[in-house]
Parts: structure tokens; sequence; C-alpha cells
């Protein structure tokens, strides 16, 4: 069993990653107000001390214990290492992203020395936004000099500041996306008082709406927190770690494309190259601005490049890669150039591309943009950070998989072109583990909680990518922001899930496709999975001819290596008839599968645009 201790943002998202396990765990808040929808969390209020916590993890059985509580609650930090170490339970730290120290601020350690230096430098007019527990702390300061102290608009909040004996009339209370300048014009603090508290913690708004007013920012600096935690960031981190130290609590392990690795493998072969030390570890930024850590196997040297290995875990999806060493060589290539050209380069076990429609280059790699973007982001950071910017003219990345000849015969890359080896790709970065029952009894769970939690609406979707064009899409159309819960990933079950759908009796269901799927589900696939159906062209041919499409465009279509030429294949105005008859055809495969519900069927096209839709 599984306990969170949350109540912040990061404990709701502890709480997204924990609920797609479809068990039973238990979430911890100290107050009712930080209540979350979940299905199969068994919530609990109120602070435990040492011993009414370690009681409850040996009645309970808890075998792992997630923190997700503010950095700055300092005593339940202190409680869970003792706990920890008490019953050798061990403790996950989800932690916050922190920007780097900006010299401009002045860093205090603690209360005391921030009231002392708040003293020397003469601050009178002080606006306090370290929040209503910090009151009593700052006593020694405001009873002697008035100031300002901005705190949430609750009943609690409220009465805590009242007992503490802060004036009334000094209190400004915290409103959800509020311009933090237009308070700071209105009050004309002499200076402002905030903690390190991360993104998520309005730290980085706070302090540059100071700085646009001129006004010092004094910080008080986060606690730092017991060694003996299992630090991650992000929900796919502290997957990691509880498929790791609570095995068996998700039905499957997840797991890390070619891409993910191949970006870690290049940044430490980077920062290899630069410091010549041994990498044993690779911090990345995932496409969903995750950071992710991933272990290094191998570093060495050769000549003028350094070469990094991670071995690629695709966790239980039953990926012909899972296991194989994806190796990065970097070269730099000195000159002057504001910008370094990058050269990405097949080495061993890597494909070359021989047809059009993949959107690269004819001879080039088999290297797909979204790795090529990260790689690039990542040793763009690592120059500027090591003070080259504007010293590289080049950055030569090679990438190899041994063994990956071999293995790319048991793939679809030789029908797509690409000869010699595997390709490298990912657009989320993470390996989902395939598993028809697990994937869906997924969906049916993510379904479930959108239903526990009011929607009458569920958006379906294929995947990460096409979640993101739909959300910026819908939220605009509808002008309202909706809840992650709302939206729930088909893979390739577009029947299956549109019967869940049925069953949970919805009231309306927006599904958003790409065009690869849709070509399939048109003649009537409902799975999709490339293992049991393939794009029929004799199928496009007389579907594009119904269509009043020009009879050389109609016989262009046996050209088609992927899906997605369509999109280039037809002019504007065929465009405007075949794929309309496309998503009618769509519509009339699905609608019966949600005999008592509105179905909408979006067409979403590669650069995420929405153009047409049944």
């Amino acid at each position: 069993m599984i306990l969170i201790l949350g109540g912040t943002t990061e404990g709701r998202k502890a709480v997204q990653v924990v609920e797609s396990a479809g068990k039973p765990y238990y979430y911890s808040t100290v107050g009712n107000e930080q209540a979350i929808e979940a299905v199969h969390a068994i919530r609990l209020t109120g602070g435990m001390d040492e011993e009414e916590m370690a009681q409850f993890c040996r009645e309970k059985k808890i075998s792992l214990l997630v923190d997700a509580a503010h950095p700055f609650a300092i005593r339940l930090h202190r409680t869970l290492a003792k706990v920890s170490s008490r019953l050798r339970i061990p403790v996950v730290r989800l932690e916050r992203q922190y920007p780097a120290h900006d010299k401009r601020l002045i860093w205090c350690t603690d209360y005391a020395a921030a009231i002392d230096r708040l003293r020397a430098d003469g601050i009178c007019n002080l606006l306090a936004l370290t929040g209503v527990k910090t009151i009593a702390k700052l006593r020694p300061y405001w009873e002697q000099t008035p100031c300002w102290f901005r705190i949430l608009n609750r009943k609690e909040s409220l009465s805590l500041a009242e007992s503490d004996g802060f004036p009334k009339e000094r209190i400004i209370f915290f409103h959800e996306g509020e311009d933090e300048k237009k308070l700071l014009d209105q009050l004309h603090p002499d200076a402002v008082l905030t903690k390190e508290s991360g993104e998520s913690g309005y730290f980085k708004e706070k302090v540059e709406a100071a700085q646009a007013c001129g006004i010092p920012v004094y910080v008080i600096q986060r606690p730092p927190l017991p060694d003996s935690f299992t630090f991650v960031q992000g929900m796919e981190g502290l997957r990691k770690a509880i498929e790791r130290l609570a095995p068996g609590f998700f039905p499957l392990r997840s797991g890390f494309t070619t891409g993910t690795c191949a970006t870690a493998a290049a940044k430490a072969a980077l920062v290899a190259l630069l410091n010549r030390t041994e990498q044993t570890v690779s911090c990345i930024t995932l496409p969903s601005g995750e950071k992710i850590m991933l272990p290094v196997a191998a570093t060495e040297w050769a000549d003028n490049a350094a070469l990094c290995t991670v071995i690629k875990d695709s966790g239980d999806d039953p990926d012909v890669t899972n296991g194989c060493s994806v190796i990065a060589r970097i070269e730099l290539q000195a000159g002057q150039s504001p910008t370094p050209a990058f050269l990405f380069r097949a080495g061993e076990g890597v494909g070359t591309v021989t047809l059009p429609g993949l959107g690269l280059e004819i001879g080039g790699p088999a290297i797909n943009a979204t790795p090529r973007r990260l790689i690039t982001g990542e040793l763009t950071t690592i120059l500027e950070e090591n003070g080259l910017s504007g010293k590289i003219k080049e950055v030569v990345v090679t990438i190899s998989v041994p063994g990956g000849k071999e293995l790319a015969a048991r793939t679809f890359n030789p029908k797509l072109g690409i000869i010699g080896g595997i390709s490298i790709i990912g657009t989320s970065g993470i390996v989902r583990p395939f598993s028809n029952d697990a994937f869906l009894a997924s969906i049916r769970k993510e379904a479930e909680v959108a239903k526990a939690i009011g929607c009458s609406r569920l958006v379906i979707n294929s995947g990460a990518k096409s979640e993101r064009f739909l959300k910026g899409y819908l939220s605009e159309r509808l002008s309202e922001e909706l809840p992650p819960q709302m939206f729930v990933h088909y893979g390739n079950f577009i029947g299956k899930t549109l019967k869940i759908a049925a069953e949970l009796q919805f009231d309306e269901v927006v599904m958003g496709i790409m065009i690869g799927k849709a070509v399939k589900l048109a003649e009537g696939a409902l799975d999709t999975h490339s293992k049991k159906v393939v794009m029929n062209k004799a199928f496009l041919k007389e579907l594009a001819a119904k269509a009043g499409c020009k009879p050389e465009s109609v016989q262009k279509i046996d050209s088609l290596t992927l899906a997605r030429e369509l999109w280039e294949l037809f002019s504007k105005t065929e465009q405007q008839s075949f794929f309309p008859l496309l998503l009618q055809k769509c519509r009339e495969h699905c609608t019966p599968l949600l005999p008592n519900g509105k179905l909408s069927v979006l067409l979403i096209s590669e650069s995420g645009k929405i153009t047409f839709q049944a």
C-alpha cells in the first residue's frame, strides 16, 4: 500500500499517477480544503506525529511513502525521515522545479536572518508573500514595523491570522490568476518577501513582477530535505520510482523511447567531452517539459569526441529494441558562429531514409524530428552554460544502436523505406506498455474517473500529441478550462473505447483522430493496430473517386508510403471534398457504438490544425 502526503500541485500530480494503477492507496492532507477527486484514494486529513504515522504505516502495511508536500513543510519532512528509518519504508520525494539562484535577489537562510536583513536595510513597508503560517515567524518584525501580508481567501487562513494578532486591515487576499504587478502598483512596498517555492509556487511570477517595478526581493531559501529520500521530478519520474520501489503496484512497467535514450546519451557525451569526467546519469527534459533522469552505462573518449551509452528500457512493452545500447558520439568543430549547426549522422544500426513521406531528408539518418529537437535543445544549453556560445561552428551527433540492422527486419522500417537499421523515434519520450487487457482496463478506469468528477463530455484521442492539439482547440472553442480527466487515450482501441463511453452513459464524445488511423477507421477497422490492419490504397482510391478528385490525384495514391502524404497529394479543392467524406465514413462505423450520445469526429493535421469535422 502507498501513502501520499500532499495538498499541493505535486500532490495532485502524485494522485494522477497512482490512480492509473486502479488500486487503492492513501492520500493525506492537513485540512479538507485540499480535497481532490479520485476514485481509488482513501482520504485522510489532519497531521500525524512520528508515533501516529509509524503506527498507521504498520497497521495499513504501507510499503512506500510519497512526499508531495510543500518544500517548507519541515516538520512533515523530518517525521517522514524518522518513520522511514524506523520501519525501513522508502520515501519518494516528488520535487518541484526551481530556477537557478538569481544574484539580483537577496537570499536569506531562514526567517530570523530575513528579519535581521530587512532591519539592516531599513525596509519599512514590506509586502510578505510567504503565507499565513509565517505570520508568527515574522512577528518580531511586523510588531515593530507595519507590513502587508497576502494570504489565501479561506476562513481557516483568516482565523489563523487573527489568532496570531496580525492587523486585519493589513491583510491582502490572494486570487488565482491575479496580476502581481497591479498589486505592487497599488501598495508601493519598499520590498517583497517571498519563499523559494519553485515553479508551482508562482515564484517566477512574483519575482518578475517585483523586478519590473524596481522593487527589491528578499527570498527565504528552501530548507534542505533528508538525503535518504529518493528525489524525482514530474509524473513520469514518480511512476518509474514507484515501479522500482513498489514492484507490482502498476500492472505493467513503462519505458523510454529510443529518442529519449539518444537524447540522454548525447547530453552525457557532451558533458563528458567538456569535463573529461565519466558520466553515470543524465537529466533531460521530455517534450512535456518534465525532467527525468536516465542511467548512463558507459563513457569513453575517442580522438576529439566523447561517446556515452544508455541502455534502452521499454518497460513491459514487447519492443524489439528493449535492452539495446543507444550510443551517442559528440564531436565539436570550433569556429565563430552565432548558432552552431547540428549535423545528425547514422552510426551502426541506425537506418537511412530512402523514401519521401517521413518528414526527413532522403539519404539522411532515420532520427525523427522530436529527438532531433530535444538533442539540439539539451546540447545548446550545455554549450551556453560552458561559455561556448558563438565559439562552436558545428556539433556532429552520431547515434548508433549495435545490432539495429538485424532488429529492423522485425519492424515496418523496410516497408517505409528505412534501410540499414532502426529509427530513433518518440513523440512523448515515454513507452506505454502494450497489453490489450491492461490498456483497456486503463481506458475504463480513466473514463470512470471522468464520470465520477462530473464530466458529461469525454474527449478521446490516440495519444499525447493529438491530446495537446485537442486541448488547445477545445479550450478556445468552448472558452473554458477543461479538466485533464476529460481526455482519454484510446491508442488503437477506438471501438472498445466508444463502447466504454456508452456503458458509462456519457452525453457526448469528441473523438480526435489523425490521418493514419482515420484511413483505417473509415474502412471499418475499429482496432487500428498496424499488426491487424494497414492502409488500403484501393479503398482510398475508390473514396477519392467518389469525392470527385481528379483521376491523376486518384492514381497518385498508389505511390503513397504513409497516410500523412494525403495532406500534400490533394489540391485545396479536393481536400474540401475528400476529407469530409473520409470522416463521414468514420462516423458511420462509430455512431452505432454510442446509440444514446452525441459523437463528433475531428480530423487533426500533422501541424495540429483541426479543419475538418463530422
